[in-house]
Protein backbone atom coordinates (compact mmCIF):
# COMPACT_ATOMS: atom_id res chain seq x y z
CA UNK A 1 0.00 0.00 0.00
CA UNK A 2 1.34 3.19 -0.81
CA UNK A 3 1.08 6.67 1.02
CA UNK A 4 0.46 9.74 -1.33
CA UNK A 5 1.65 13.12 0.61
CA UNK A 6 0.11 16.51 -0.82
CA UNK A 7 2.00 17.91 -3.40
CA UNK A 8 4.44 20.32 -2.44
CA UNK A 9 3.60 23.89 -4.06
CA UNK A 10 6.27 24.75 -6.49
CA UNK A 11 8.35 27.45 -5.33
CA UNK A 12 9.53 29.89 -9.03
CA UNK A 13 12.77 30.39 -9.26
CA UNK A 14 13.95 33.95 -9.75
CA UNK A 15 14.65 35.09 -13.81
CA UNK A 16 18.34 36.92 -14.09
CA UNK A 17 16.67 39.88 -14.54
CA UNK A 18 14.86 39.41 -11.25
CA UNK A 19 17.85 38.69 -9.10
CA UNK A 20 19.29 41.89 -10.92
CA UNK A 21 16.82 43.85 -9.48
CA UNK A 22 17.04 42.76 -6.40
CA UNK A 23 20.36 43.60 -5.87
CA UNK A 24 19.88 46.77 -7.00
CA UNK A 25 16.87 47.29 -4.49
CA UNK A 26 19.74 46.30 -1.92
CA UNK A 27 22.46 48.58 -3.24
CA UNK A 28 19.98 51.17 -3.69
CA UNK A 29 18.61 50.90 0.37
CA UNK A 30 22.49 50.25 1.69
CA UNK A 31 23.50 53.55 -0.46
CA UNK A 32 20.57 55.84 0.25
CA UNK A 33 20.01 55.06 3.81
CA UNK A 34 22.26 52.52 5.62
CA UNK A 35 25.31 54.71 4.29
CA UNK A 36 24.04 58.07 3.69
CA UNK A 37 22.21 58.18 7.18
CA UNK A 38 23.74 56.09 9.28
CA UNK A 39 28.05 55.97 8.02
CA UNK A 40 27.13 59.95 9.73
CA UNK A 41 26.79 58.91 13.22
CA UNK A 42 30.24 57.50 13.91
CA UNK A 43 31.96 60.33 12.25
CA UNK A 44 30.34 62.80 13.99
CA UNK A 45 33.08 62.58 17.30
CA UNK A 46 35.56 63.15 14.49
CA UNK A 47 34.19 66.06 12.58
CA UNK A 48 33.76 67.82 16.49
CA UNK A 49 37.23 66.77 17.46
CA UNK A 50 38.85 67.83 14.12
CA UNK A 51 37.26 71.09 14.62
CA UNK A 52 34.82 71.03 11.12
CA UNK A 53 32.01 71.74 13.56
CA UNK A 54 31.09 72.65 16.75
CA UNK A 55 28.81 69.54 18.85
CA UNK A 56 25.83 71.23 18.30
CA UNK A 57 26.38 71.90 14.62
CA UNK A 58 27.40 68.44 13.71
CA UNK A 59 24.49 67.01 15.87
CA UNK A 60 22.05 69.73 13.80
CA UNK A 61 23.98 68.66 10.08
CA UNK A 62 22.62 65.00 11.16
CA UNK A 63 19.25 66.36 11.22
CA UNK A 64 19.53 67.90 8.14
CA UNK A 65 19.51 64.08 6.41
CA UNK A 66 16.14 63.21 8.33
CA UNK A 67 14.33 67.07 6.88
CA UNK A 68 15.67 65.56 3.73
CA UNK A 69 14.07 62.27 3.83
CA UNK A 70 10.76 63.83 4.71
CA UNK A 71 10.67 65.53 1.53
CA UNK A 72 12.17 62.91 -0.13
CA UNK A 73 9.14 60.58 0.69
CA UNK A 74 7.25 63.19 -0.26
CA UNK A 75 8.45 63.95 -3.81
CA UNK A 76 9.78 60.77 -5.38
CA UNK A 77 6.05 59.50 -6.48
CA UNK A 78 6.09 62.86 -8.30
CA UNK A 79 9.43 61.96 -9.59
CA UNK A 80 9.36 58.56 -10.79
CA UNK A 81 5.72 59.66 -12.38
CA UNK A 82 7.54 62.42 -14.59
CA UNK A 83 11.25 60.24 -14.98
CA UNK A 84 9.87 56.66 -14.66
CA UNK A 85 11.08 54.69 -11.86
CA UNK A 86 14.30 53.50 -13.42
CA UNK A 87 15.53 56.96 -14.19
CA UNK A 88 14.04 58.37 -10.57
CA UNK A 89 15.93 55.69 -9.09
CA UNK A 90 19.17 55.87 -11.40
CA UNK A 91 19.28 60.02 -10.64
CA UNK A 92 18.36 59.09 -6.42
CA UNK A 93 21.06 56.98 -6.14
CA UNK A 94 23.97 59.43 -8.20
CA UNK A 95 22.77 62.45 -6.04
CA UNK A 96 23.30 60.19 -3.01
CA UNK A 97 26.72 59.49 -4.34
CA UNK A 98 27.67 63.26 -5.38
CA UNK A 99 26.51 63.93 -1.53
CA UNK A 100 29.65 61.59 -0.06
CA UNK A 101 32.26 63.53 -2.05
CA UNK A 102 30.91 67.18 -1.32
CA UNK A 103 30.92 66.46 2.23
CA UNK A 104 34.35 65.58 2.41
CA UNK A 105 34.51 69.54 1.89
CA UNK A 106 33.56 71.60 4.63
CA UNK A 107 33.35 75.17 3.12
CA UNK A 108 30.83 76.09 5.89
CA UNK A 109 27.81 74.60 7.82
CA UNK A 110 25.09 75.72 4.92
CA UNK A 111 27.56 74.51 2.29
CA UNK A 112 27.23 70.48 4.51
CA UNK A 113 23.58 71.04 5.31
CA UNK A 114 22.74 71.24 1.70
CA UNK A 115 24.10 68.10 0.83
CA UNK A 116 23.03 66.20 4.10
CA UNK A 117 19.71 66.86 3.20
CA UNK A 118 20.17 66.14 -0.35
CA UNK A 119 21.84 62.66 0.84
CA UNK A 120 18.09 62.41 3.37
CA UNK A 121 15.87 63.57 0.00
CA UNK A 122 17.37 60.67 -1.80
CA UNK A 123 17.32 58.11 0.97
CA UNK A 124 12.89 59.35 1.22
CA UNK A 125 12.69 59.02 -2.43
CA UNK A 126 14.65 55.75 -2.41
CA UNK A 127 12.12 54.04 0.65
CA UNK A 128 9.30 54.86 -1.24
CA UNK A 129 10.16 53.55 -5.01
CA UNK A 130 12.68 50.78 -4.55
CA UNK A 131 10.30 47.76 -3.51
CA UNK A 132 7.53 49.05 -5.54
CA UNK A 133 9.29 49.45 -8.40
CA UNK A 134 10.96 45.56 -7.98
CA UNK A 135 7.62 44.10 -6.70
CA UNK A 136 5.64 43.81 -9.32
CA UNK A 137 8.32 42.26 -11.43
CA UNK A 138 8.68 39.30 -8.88
CA UNK A 139 6.68 35.87 -8.70
CA UNK A 140 4.54 36.28 -5.81
CA UNK A 141 5.73 33.44 -3.93
CA UNK A 142 8.90 35.39 -3.85
CA UNK A 143 7.85 39.08 -3.17
CA UNK A 144 8.28 38.05 0.62
CA UNK A 145 12.62 36.63 0.17
CA UNK A 146 12.58 39.89 -2.36
CA UNK A 147 11.20 42.53 0.14
CA UNK A 148 13.47 41.13 3.00
CA UNK A 149 16.72 41.42 0.90
CA UNK A 150 16.04 45.04 0.01
CA UNK A 151 15.46 46.01 3.64
CA UNK A 152 18.83 44.10 4.50
CA UNK A 153 20.49 46.98 2.88
CA UNK A 154 19.33 48.83 5.90
CA UNK A 155 21.53 46.69 8.39
CA UNK A 156 23.75 45.90 5.80
CA UNK A 157 24.71 49.64 5.27
CA UNK A 158 25.10 50.37 9.42
CA UNK A 159 27.79 47.43 9.84
CA UNK A 160 29.58 48.26 6.89
CA UNK A 161 29.75 52.31 8.24
CA UNK A 162 30.77 51.00 11.64
CA UNK A 163 33.69 48.82 9.59
CA UNK A 164 34.28 51.22 6.66
CA UNK A 165 34.81 53.91 9.14
CA UNK A 166 37.38 53.35 11.40
CA UNK A 167 39.82 51.88 8.75
CA UNK A 168 39.20 54.73 6.74
CA UNK A 169 39.63 57.43 9.20
CA UNK A 170 43.39 56.00 9.46
CA UNK A 171 43.47 58.16 6.08
CA UNK A 172 42.04 61.35 7.33
CA UNK A 173 38.47 62.30 7.67
CA UNK A 174 38.33 63.92 4.08
CA UNK A 175 40.01 60.72 2.73
CA UNK A 176 36.88 58.67 4.83
CA UNK A 177 33.81 60.81 2.91
CA UNK A 178 35.95 60.07 -0.56
CA UNK A 179 36.17 56.46 0.87
CA UNK A 180 31.97 56.33 0.92
CA UNK A 181 31.62 58.27 -2.37
CA UNK A 182 33.75 55.42 -4.27
CA UNK A 183 32.21 52.76 -2.42
CA UNK A 184 28.56 54.42 -3.28
CA UNK A 185 29.45 55.05 -6.78
CA UNK A 186 30.29 51.24 -7.25
CA UNK A 187 27.49 50.03 -5.78
CA UNK A 188 25.28 52.61 -8.18
CA UNK A 189 27.31 51.66 -11.08
CA UNK A 190 26.05 47.69 -10.19
CA UNK A 191 22.91 48.77 -10.19
CA UNK A 192 22.70 51.26 -12.86
CA UNK A 193 21.12 48.39 -15.41
CA UNK A 194 19.06 46.06 -13.00
CA UNK A 195 16.36 48.83 -12.11
CA UNK A 196 13.09 47.17 -14.10
CA UNK A 197 12.63 49.05 -17.32
CA UNK A 198 8.69 49.31 -17.11
CA UNK A 199 7.37 51.65 -14.41
CA UNK A 200 4.46 48.91 -12.44
CA UNK A 201 0.99 48.95 -13.72
CA UNK A 202 -1.47 51.73 -11.94
CA UNK A 203 -3.60 50.80 -9.13
CA UNK A 204 -7.08 49.91 -10.31
CA UNK A 205 -9.96 51.92 -9.42
CA UNK A 206 -8.12 54.56 -7.13
CA UNK A 207 -11.24 54.89 -5.31
CA UNK A 208 -11.82 51.62 -4.05
CA UNK A 209 -8.29 52.15 -2.07
CA UNK A 210 -9.93 55.37 -0.58
CA UNK A 211 -12.88 52.68 0.33
CA UNK A 212 -10.64 50.43 1.93
CA UNK A 213 -9.22 53.22 4.01
CA UNK A 214 -12.71 54.41 5.03
CA UNK A 215 -13.58 51.19 6.40
CA UNK A 216 -9.96 51.46 8.92
CA UNK A 217 -9.54 54.83 9.71
CA UNK A 218 -9.35 54.70 13.46
CA UNK A 219 -6.68 51.61 13.14
CA UNK A 220 -4.97 53.21 10.06
CA UNK A 221 -4.72 56.15 12.37
CA UNK A 222 -3.18 54.45 15.61
CA UNK A 223 -0.29 52.89 13.09
CA UNK A 224 0.83 56.17 12.03
CA UNK A 225 0.52 57.53 15.30
CA UNK A 226 2.39 54.64 16.42
CA UNK A 227 5.29 54.48 13.40
CA UNK A 228 5.60 58.37 13.97
CA UNK A 229 6.12 58.05 17.59
CA UNK A 230 8.54 54.93 17.38
CA UNK A 231 10.94 57.52 14.99
CA UNK A 232 11.07 60.00 17.90
CA UNK A 233 11.86 56.90 19.80
CA UNK A 234 14.97 55.59 17.07
CA UNK A 235 16.26 59.14 16.36
CA UNK A 236 18.74 59.52 19.66
CA UNK A 237 20.55 56.24 19.27
CA UNK A 238 20.92 57.13 15.08
CA UNK A 239 22.59 60.42 15.69
CA UNK A 240 24.22 59.89 19.35
CA UNK A 241 25.12 57.04 20.32
CA UNK A 242 28.81 57.15 18.95
CA UNK A 243 29.01 60.05 20.31
CA UNK A 244 27.73 59.59 23.81
CA UNK A 245 29.84 56.39 23.70
CA UNK A 246 33.08 58.51 23.05
CA UNK A 247 32.86 61.34 24.68
CA UNK A 248 29.86 61.25 26.57
CA UNK A 249 31.23 58.32 28.67
CA UNK A 250 35.00 59.33 27.77
CA UNK A 251 35.63 55.48 25.67
CA UNK A 252 37.07 57.04 22.44
CA UNK A 253 35.78 56.58 18.83
CA UNK A 254 37.29 53.85 18.66
CA UNK A 255 34.85 52.00 21.13
CA UNK A 256 32.49 54.31 20.10
CA UNK A 257 32.84 52.39 16.61
CA UNK A 258 32.66 49.25 17.74
CA UNK A 259 29.30 49.69 19.22
CA UNK A 260 28.00 50.96 15.83
CA UNK A 261 29.41 47.40 14.45
CA UNK A 262 27.18 46.27 16.92
CA UNK A 263 24.28 48.15 16.23
CA UNK A 264 24.55 47.53 12.98
CA UNK A 265 25.11 43.26 13.09
CA UNK A 266 22.02 43.63 15.18
CA UNK A 267 20.54 45.55 12.28
CA UNK A 268 20.93 42.65 9.53
CA UNK A 269 19.38 40.52 11.36
CA UNK A 270 16.37 42.76 12.49
CA UNK A 271 13.95 42.17 9.78
CA UNK A 272 14.55 38.27 9.80
CA UNK A 273 14.00 38.09 13.56
CA UNK A 274 10.78 40.34 13.58
CA UNK A 275 9.64 38.36 10.71
CA UNK A 276 9.97 35.21 12.38
CA UNK A 277 8.44 36.58 15.90
CA UNK A 278 5.24 37.87 13.42
CA UNK A 279 4.64 35.31 11.86
CA UNK A 280 4.09 32.93 15.39
CA UNK A 281 2.07 35.80 17.20
CA UNK A 282 0.66 38.17 14.90
CA UNK A 283 2.24 41.85 13.74
CA UNK A 284 0.06 43.43 16.11
CA UNK A 285 1.84 41.49 18.97
CA UNK A 286 4.77 41.48 17.28
CA UNK A 287 4.96 45.12 16.85
CA UNK A 288 3.58 45.74 20.77
CA UNK A 289 6.76 43.55 21.79
CA UNK A 290 9.02 45.61 19.33
CA UNK A 291 7.69 48.79 21.50
CA UNK A 292 8.28 47.83 24.69
CA UNK A 293 11.77 46.09 23.92
CA UNK A 294 12.88 49.50 22.66
CA UNK A 295 11.36 51.34 25.38
CA UNK A 296 13.66 49.19 28.07
CA UNK A 297 16.97 49.80 25.73
CA UNK A 298 16.35 53.75 25.49
CA UNK A 299 15.75 53.29 29.04
CA UNK A 300 19.06 51.72 29.77
CA UNK A 301 20.70 54.36 27.89
CA UNK A 302 19.38 56.93 29.43
CA UNK A 303 19.96 55.61 33.25
CA UNK A 304 23.00 53.47 33.21
CA UNK A 305 26.43 53.73 31.92
CA UNK A 306 27.05 50.05 32.37
CA UNK A 307 29.05 48.66 29.17
CA UNK A 308 26.47 45.61 29.18
CA UNK A 309 24.00 47.45 29.51
CA UNK A 310 24.62 49.39 27.12
CA UNK A 311 25.69 46.11 24.81
CA UNK A 312 22.51 45.08 25.51
CA UNK A 313 20.57 48.36 24.18
CA UNK A 314 22.49 48.46 21.46
CA UNK A 315 21.40 45.23 20.34
CA UNK A 316 17.65 46.25 20.86
CA UNK A 317 17.70 49.53 18.77
CA UNK A 318 19.81 47.57 16.44
CA UNK A 319 17.52 45.25 15.87
CA UNK A 320 14.22 46.66 15.26
CA UNK A 321 16.09 49.94 13.12
CA UNK A 322 14.90 48.10 10.05
CA UNK A 323 13.05 45.25 11.88
CA UNK A 324 9.88 47.93 12.61
CA UNK A 325 9.70 48.81 8.57
CA UNK A 326 8.26 44.91 7.74
CA UNK A 327 5.97 45.03 11.26
CA UNK A 328 4.43 47.96 10.41
CA UNK A 329 3.86 47.19 6.91
CA UNK A 330 2.56 43.87 7.97
CA UNK A 331 0.60 45.54 10.53
CA UNK A 332 -1.26 47.66 7.60
CA UNK A 333 -1.51 44.28 5.89
CA UNK A 334 -3.71 43.08 8.43
CA UNK A 335 -5.78 46.28 8.45
CA UNK A 336 -6.22 45.70 4.82
CA UNK A 337 -6.20 42.65 3.64
CA UNK A 338 -7.52 42.67 1.04
CA UNK A 339 -6.85 45.91 -0.88
CA UNK A 340 -3.68 46.23 -2.30
CA UNK A 341 -3.87 49.58 -3.64
CA UNK A 342 -5.39 50.74 -0.37
CA UNK A 343 -2.65 49.26 1.41
CA UNK A 344 0.40 51.04 -0.64
CA UNK A 345 -1.49 53.85 -0.46
CA UNK A 346 -1.11 53.44 3.77
CA UNK A 347 2.20 52.90 3.38
CA UNK A 348 3.26 55.51 1.92
CA UNK A 349 1.07 58.08 4.75
CA UNK A 350 3.31 55.82 7.14
CA UNK A 351 5.98 56.88 5.81
CA UNK A 352 5.79 59.71 5.32
CA UNK A 353 4.50 60.25 9.37
CA UNK A 354 7.38 58.45 10.25
CA UNK A 355 9.91 60.81 8.15
CA UNK A 356 7.84 63.75 9.48
CA UNK A 357 8.60 62.85 13.28
CA UNK A 358 12.03 62.08 12.33
CA UNK A 359 12.90 65.18 11.09
CA UNK A 360 11.03 67.28 13.93
CA UNK A 361 12.85 64.78 16.59
CA UNK A 362 15.98 65.43 14.90
CA UNK A 363 16.03 69.28 15.18
CA UNK A 364 13.97 69.00 18.53
CA UNK A 365 16.55 66.60 19.74
CA UNK A 366 19.54 69.07 18.72
CA UNK A 367 18.06 71.69 19.77
CA UNK A 368 17.44 70.31 23.23
CA UNK A 369 21.04 68.30 23.50
CA UNK A 370 22.55 72.01 22.80
CA UNK A 371 19.74 73.83 25.31
CA UNK A 372 20.88 71.01 27.71
CA UNK A 373 24.54 71.71 27.39
CA UNK A 374 24.47 68.37 26.35
CA UNK A 375 22.37 66.15 28.43
CA UNK A 376 22.15 62.80 26.75
CA UNK A 377 20.43 61.05 29.31
CA UNK A 378 17.33 63.38 28.68
CA UNK A 379 17.57 63.15 25.29
CA UNK A 380 17.53 58.76 25.56
CA UNK A 381 14.54 59.58 28.35
CA UNK A 382 12.52 61.28 25.66
CA UNK A 383 12.96 58.69 23.21
CA UNK A 384 11.83 56.00 25.66
CA UNK A 385 8.94 58.57 26.47
CA UNK A 386 7.87 58.37 22.67
CA UNK A 387 7.85 54.41 22.55
CA UNK A 388 5.84 54.29 25.88
CA UNK A 389 3.07 56.70 23.98
CA UNK A 390 3.55 54.90 21.05
CA UNK A 391 2.83 51.18 22.87
CA UNK A 392 -0.15 52.94 25.23
CA UNK A 393 -1.55 53.97 21.94
CA UNK A 394 -1.88 50.46 20.42
CA UNK A 395 -5.09 49.91 23.15
CA UNK A 396 -6.45 52.63 21.37
CA UNK A 397 -7.29 50.57 17.89
CA UNK A 398 -10.39 48.60 17.86
CA UNK A 399 -9.68 44.66 18.70
CA UNK A 400 -10.28 42.48 15.91
CA UNK A 401 -8.01 42.51 13.12
CA UNK A 402 -7.66 39.93 10.60
CA UNK A 403 -3.76 38.50 9.87
CA UNK A 404 -2.55 37.52 6.63
CA UNK A 405 0.28 34.85 6.03
CA UNK A 406 2.54 37.52 3.94
CA UNK A 407 3.19 40.67 3.43
CA UNK A 408 3.74 40.32 -0.17
CA UNK A 409 0.86 42.36 -1.24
Amino acid sequence: MTIQSDPVPDVPALSSAAWYATISGLSGSLVAIGLARFAYTPLIPSLIEQHWFSASEAVTLGAANFAGYLVGALVGRPLAAGLSNRNALRLLMALATVAFFACGFPLSASWFFVWRFLSGLAGGSIMVLVATSILPHIPAARRGFVSGMIFLGLGLGIAASGTLIPELMTLGLRQTWMGLGVVSLILTAISWFGWPASNPPAPVAASHAAHAEARAPRSLGVVYGQYAANALGLVPAMILLVDYVARGLNRGPGTGAVFWVIYGIAAIAGPVLNGYMADRIGFRAAYRMALVLQGLAALLLGLSGNTYAIVAATIILGIFTPGIVPLVLGRIHEILPHGPAAQRQAWSRATTAFALFQAIGGYGYSFLFSYSKENYALIFLLGATALALAFAADFLAPKRARAVPSISG
